[in-house]
């Protein structure tokens, strides 16, 4: 299959997204373009990244240094690696005309992103996205971040990418876990804006790296992604818009937080705030009992969890869905579930709603 692109449409500062087998080259073709030109570059990447892609890494290391995280994983994601990727640009003699080059998965994009987006108070930088996850969501869009101990991304930046590389064929290596995290935000696409590609994924799961539909998969989660990001770039819609995108992460991102960041792959308790938040908009009205079935019975389908697998006191949870940055004056705001295909946002949702929703999915008082 071509390789096949989708723009993201945001005037000077639209970039291409780049989809299909082989892509890798073109990467390597960049790179020594702008380091001819005489423009320092820099790699940031994983442990696991760097063992799985040794080739791919080592002919990046031949055009500019690269720097591999302290370790894998959320943990990552930290201020204190923030503060060595800024020493290793300033190191490498990295420039406002130089760029980094973000190979790995979410955790590799949203750091190197926001490296990028504060050294030198910006500096251009590619996505290599090497996850299912990060080629359908995270290398898409401009949202760059750290976490805190009090939550999730809570430090950040919106800094667009100058293009994003998701070569399929990076994903054989891809254990098989990971891979069905990010069919979780395959998921997620499906119901907030596709219900067509929702009932794709009910007749083909599960899903694996060489199904012939996954590129055709990603090129729609990534053009409904680039459609939602053109509109609404910095996520200020009053309703709707680009916090749309949230769908199940509020619940997602209080499971995190409050198991511990690794205790649960990204799209691993995004699927359960997936069940959540079905539930609860079934309990609102926004969709019916049977949909909400659907919806849990094709994340398991994925070989996702449905449910937290050890219980989880509740009151962390809703403390940290507090913290959530989509708060508003105070107001928790969720994204409901409008049936299959299409969701809204609410700041008016009970919080004994939300907790029904949390104690239903395993969390305890």
């Amino acid at each position: 299959m071509p390789a096949e692109t989708v723009t993201v449409e945001l005037g000077a500062r639209s970039y291409p997204v780049r989809i299909g087998p082989g892509l890798r080259q073109e990467v390597i073709a960049t790179a020594a373009r702008r380091v001819a030109a005489g423009q320092k570059c820099a790699t940031l990447t994983s442990p696991g990244v760097a063992r799985a892609l040794p080739e791919l890494t080592q002919e990046l290391a031949k055009l500019m240094p690269v720097l591999v995280t302290a370790q894998d994983g959320e943990t990552a994601k930290s201020a204190a690696e923030l503060a060595r990727v800024w020493d290793f640009l300033a190191a490498s003699g990295v420039a406002r005309d130089g760029a980094v080059f973000a190979l790995g998965g979410g955790v590799i994009g949203d750091l190197a992103g926001f490296a990028a987006a504060s050294y030198q108070r910006g500096v251009d930088f590619y996505q290599i996205p090497t996850t299912l996850l990060a080629m359908v969501d995270s290398s898409v869009g401009g949202k760059t971040g750290i976490n805190l101990a009090a939550g999730k991304n809570l430090v950040g930046n919106f800094h667009q990418p100058t293009a994003v590389w998701a070569d399929t064929e990076l994903l054989a290596t891809l254990p098989a876990r990971e891979f069905a995290a990010g069919m979780a935000e395959v998921i997620k696409h499906g119901l907030l804006a596709d219900a067509d590609l929702f009932g794709l994924l009910e007749q083909n799961a599960p899903m694996a790296w060489n199904h012939p539909l996954l590129a055709r998969i990603i090129r729609r989660c990534v053009e409904i992604k680039a459609t939602v990001v053109a509109d609404d770039e910095r996520e200020t819609s009053a309703q709707g818009g680009r916090a749309l995108l949230n769908l199940g992460h509020t619940f997602g991102h209080a499971v995190e937080a409050t198991a511990g960041y690794g205790t649960y792959l990204h799209g691993e308790a995004v699927a359960i705030g997936l069940v959540m938040a079905a539930r609860l908009s079934c309990g609102l009205g926004h969709c019916t009992a049977a949909q909400a079935e659907q919806i849990t019975a094709v994340i398991a389908s994925h070989h996702l969890p449905t449910q937290l697998r050890a219980p989880l006191p509740v009151e962390p949870m809703l403390a940290a869905m507090r913290r959530d940055k989509k708060v508003r004056g105070g107001k928790l705001r969720f994204v409901l579930q409008d049936g299959i295909g299409a969701a809204s946002t609410s700041d008016s949702v009970p919080e004994e709603a939300a907790l029904a929703a949390l104690l239903s999915g395993g969390a305890i008082r």
